[in-house]
């Protein structure tokens, strides 16, 4: 019934904390019955446990299907999620590398790009304390060539929120020197990027065996 849509339009507008234990539980069965919205059904069945999601986590789906309009369907979707949630609690945070040295972006790049035939661009966005939020491969090309998009790369960065980036990209041919390509690419997006805020943290060129900073050498200019 009703009121259901409307919750799935809070959340998308206003987040997901905003939103009741209630209000999720609807979300995830997606109707009530034809006496009440999902909404007081699940406040309903919330009442039942004291308001208390731990204790709602301890029924089964006999229990949940005792109350009218929970079928075995969404009493096993309601269980599904309870135990999705248990388990969160029991995994460890992944702690994010802090890259504020080519030596550490090295060390985190290299066993992506070495012991390639072909060249492949890849950016690593980053928060305001260098902890790497994503990374992406924005192109892939033959030994000696990648195509790049500016634009790619900026789309990515304003969607993870990212304060700088750090640029990478491998040369097959073992060669450790900037060519003038890279430098006139390098730049383009530094421009770009200063553009929107975002700052470019490094430039690396990686081989099989060593690198290349575009920060170290002072190249970033």
């Amino acid at each position: 019934m009703g009121r259901v849509r409307p919750t799935k339009r809070e959340l998308l507008e206003h987040g997901r904390r905003s939103v009741s234990d209630a209000e999720l539980l609807a979300i995830l069965i997606g109707s009530g019955s034809k006496d009440e919205t999902a909404v007081e059904l699940c406040k309903r069945l919330l009442n039942s446990v004291n308001n208390n999601l731990f204790n709602l986590s301890k029924l089964e789906v006999n229990d949940l299907c005792q109350f009218k309009g929970i079928g075995e369907a969404k009493a096993v979707t309601i269980i599904a999620a309870l135990e999705i949630g248990r388990r969160r609690q029991n995994t460890e945070v992944e702690e994010k590398p802090v890259l504020n040295n080519s030596k550490k972006a090295y060390a985190y790049l290299k066993q992506m790009l070495e012991d390639l035939n072909h060249e492949e661009f890849w950016v690593i966005f980053l928060n305001t304390s260098c902890k790497v939020i994503d990374k992406q491969m924005i192109g892939r090309g033959g030994n000696d060539f990648t195509p790049v998009d500016v634009r790619i790369i900026l789309r990515f960065a304003l969607l993870n929120k990212a304060n700088s980036i750090i640029l990478a990209h491998n040369h097959p041919s073992g060669t450790l020197k900037a060519s003038e390509p890279d430098k006139i690419l390098t730049r383009k997006i530094l421009e770009s990027a200063k553009l929107m805020d975002i700052h470019v943290h490094d430039h690396l060129i990686i081989t099989d065996d060593n690198y290349l900073s575009f920060r170290d050498e002072g190249l970033l200019t």
